[in-house]
């Protein structure tokens, strides 16, 4: 059954983090790129950090460069995604998704075929 779904999202102080999970069927793992994105109310959905599974090419956006980092686990065909320093602008829904795409993996939905339902994630004082 193809499915991917996220957890690890939840409340959390400006300054803090979170360590978001991405568990997806073996065959979804194996496609090509992983990627995470977020969508702010009212915002466009946008592109965080994406992960080649075949290999340890990685890519992501200018606003969380230095703060987010994403990893996999291969054997439990499981991406991360740590977020430190989170700050307010940081509150989005955060989905992650497959792409069939291999190599660089970019950061546009568009490129994405198979997407989890989403885990929510607050950065409030």
């Amino acid at each position: 059954q193809v499915q991917v779904v996220e957890s690890g999202g939840g409340s959390v102080q400006p300054g803090g983090s979170l360590r978001l999970s991405c568990s997806a069927s073996e065959y979804i793992f194996r496609m090509g790129c992983m990627g995470w994105f977020r969508q702010a109310p009212g915002k466009e959905r946008e592109g965080v950090a994406a992960i080649y599974t075949g290999g340890v090419t990685t890519n992501y956006a200018n606003s969380v460069k230095g703060r987010f980092l994403v990893s996999q686990d291969k054997p439990k065909n499981t991406v991360y995604l740590q977020m430190n320093n989170l700050g307010a602008d940081d509150t989005a829904m955060y989905y992650c998704a497959a792409s069939y795409i291999v190599g660089g993996c970019p950061l546009y939905s568009n490129e994405y075929h198979y997407w989890g339902q989403g885990t929510q994630v607050t950065v409030s004082s």
